[in-house]
């Protein structure tokens, strides 16, 4: 029976939760450097690649998973 929770997490070879746990670490991290980014934005002095270096380690972390 086709079910919209589960379809997307069987296609990446996960269950529902191990997709759910993931995604919610994405989510966090990019709001961690999102808050970084927006601090940036006012102190050009701090966090000057907290969010380029994040982005390019969460970027190389999803092509890890594609490739699994």
């Amino acid at each position: 029976m086709y079910n919209p929770f589960t379809k997307h997490p069987k296609e990446v070879n996960e269950t529902y939760f191990e997709h759910m746990k993931c995604a919610f670490k994405f989510f966090c991290t990019l709001l961690k450097l999102s808050l970084a980014a927006l601090i940036h934005s006012v102190f050009p002095f701090l966090f000057k690649t907290t969010a380029s270096n994040g982005i390019k380690k969460l970027n190389d972390c999803m092509q890890n998973r594609r490739e699994k």
